[in-house]
């Protein structure tokens, strides 16, 4: 495992000798440290990002050479996909398949990005203008340094959704991941390393967000800022763009919504309801951590869901059979404790779960809990868990259930769930938020946008709009007439 910052194509222990623990969540122990990074060094990484970007041959390649350093970077991690999977469960704390499948979609994130870096030789959009005298064109060329900070939640897909949209560009990064599971971006590095990737061109600093995600939105040399994480710290580095005028892309919470009408087969809705808010332990920015089950479906739905939830196997990631894993720390941990206990202050029912999971005298493990006649005003309804809890209120209709799913300020993602497909349809289209699901939820297509409306964030990743998040686009515009201008001299 590495340990040091990666700079300008080199490893490099952090300039004033920090180290960082790296904690086991299952077992609490610490498996290992990485260096922690100060502004020094984020100027550093900066610095060679920068260098490489104007003076470097990165964004002066053809994108299809670019192409082929994406696709190598695909190709390693598809090699180690075992090795960093294990990796990803012992610094997240996640059941080994799932984290098999996110390093998968990691790599395929690269070789998606790989053939839009080919598509852009040769894109070059020509202007019809109303004076002929003059041509004009358009061209997308990289923004420059690509600031990108990332969650804990997903470490290496997170890296993959940020790193391979900017590389395609053109663009330089420096990449800073959560000081809690830093283990897999800087196994990103090494590939990075081996692959030959020119130096400067991805830089990674390991640190926390006060002393290195600060000075890294703060650094004038950052062209662009793409930022993943809370609501509070999203608006810091919002705070932060403002000042130089960043270009900026921000994915942040979400309390989503999954609507139930009761003409759903229920056997099939509790299984999307599950996997929509147990899913990596409800650690997912787009959870469906708010449910609406209409008046007819409502009690047997419940009582079907309150027994799947109490059947779900809990243990270390590593273990077969595992499906819920542990939060990824102890702060994490009691937040979410914290949240449940107020939740039954503030009158809502706990059907199922509702404290530390029974059997496990260390590790960050909660049981899997159900929420019922959560109060509309209360934090349970409103706020993100970021956990493995599931809050549920009934419905009438379905004017109802698209006002109650509307009432928040977050609008990543939502679900409905309903036989009737032109229902589904018009409440799909009635939903205030970025991402909606019908008949499911969470499935996530590296082709498909993402992101949300409200404070859910600003702009779109993955698909053909997250390489938009780090291009520009300039005019180029060009007098062809044979005749003089003939303003000033006639």
């Amino acid at each position: 495992m590495r340990d040091q910052l990666f700079i300008a194509g080199q490893w490099t222990p952090a300039a004033r000798g920090g180290r960082l623990p790296v904690i086991d969540p299952a077992t609490e122990e610490v498996i290992h440290h990485v260096a922690a990074a100060t502004a020094e060094d984020v100027h550093a990484a900066v610095s060679a990002a920068h260098t490489a970007f104007e003076h470097g041959p990165w964004r002066r390649m053809s994108g299809a050479e670019r192409a082929g350093y994406l696709r190598r970077i695909a190709a390693a991690i598809r090699d180690r996909q075992d090795e960093l999977a294990r990796l990803e469960v012992l610094d997240n704390g996640k059941p080994l398949p799932e984290a098999a499948w996110d390093i998968a979609d990691a790599a395929g994130c690269f070789d998606f990005y790989a053939d839009l870096a080919e598509e852009l030789d040769g894109a070059v959009e020509t202007i019809a203008l109303s004076d002929a005298r003059f041509t004009s064109k358009a061209v997308r060329e990289p923004i420059g340094v690509a600031g990108a900070i990332i969650p804990w939640n997903y470490p290496l897909l997170m890296a993959a959704w940020k790193v391979a949209p900017a590389l395609a560009a053109g663009c330089t990064v420096v990449l800073k991941p959560s000081e809690l599971t830093p283990l897999t971006a800087l196994e990103l590095g090494d590939i990075a390393q081996s692959i030959e990737l020119p130096p400067g061109v991805l830089n990674i600093v390991t640190g926390t967000g006060p002393d290195a995600g600060q000075p890294l939105c703060d650094h004038p040399g950052v062209d662009k800022l793409a930022f993943t994480g809370s609501v509070p710290t999203g608006s810091k580095v919002m705070a932060a763009a403002a000042r130089d005028i960043k270009r900026i892309s921000l994915e942040l919470g979400g309390k989503s919504p999954f609507i139930v009408f009761d003409d759903s087969d229920v056997e099939k809705a509790v299984e999307w309801i599950l996997f929509g808010i147990f899913w990596n332990q409800g650690q997912v920015c787009s959870a469906t951590s708010r449910l609406l089950v209409q008046d007819g479906i409502h009690d047997r739905l419940v009582d079907r869901l309150v027994l799947e939830t109490g059947r779900i196997r809990i243990g270390n990631g590593l273990e077969d059979g595992t499906l819920l894993g542990p939060l990824v720390s102890k702060g994490q941990f009691d937040k979410v404790l914290a949240m449940i206990d107020r939740a039954r202050q503030q009158g809502a029912t706990v059907a199922a779960g509702g404290g530390r999971a029974e059997g496990f005298e260390a590790g960050y493990f909660i049981q899997p809990t159900v929420l019922l006649d959560t109060p509309l005003d209360s934090e349970a309804w409103r706020e993100e868990f970021f956990g493995p809890v599931l809050s549920v209120r009934r419905f009438s209709d379905e004017a109802e259930a698209v006002r109650l799913a509307n009432d928040s300020r977050f609008g990543l993602a939502a679900a409905v769930m309903s036989a009737d497909d032109a229902r589904a349809e018009r409440v799909a289209a009635a939903l205030r938020a970025g991402i909606v699901w019908i008949n499911c939820s969470q499935p996530t297509f590296t082709e498909a946008p993402w992101g949300g409306y409200k404070q859910s964030g600003i702009g779109r990743e993955l698909g053909r709009w997250g390489l938009a998040n780090y291009l520009e686009t300039k005019q180029i515009t060009r007098f062809v007439s044979d005749n003089p201008w003939g303003w000033y001299i006639k």
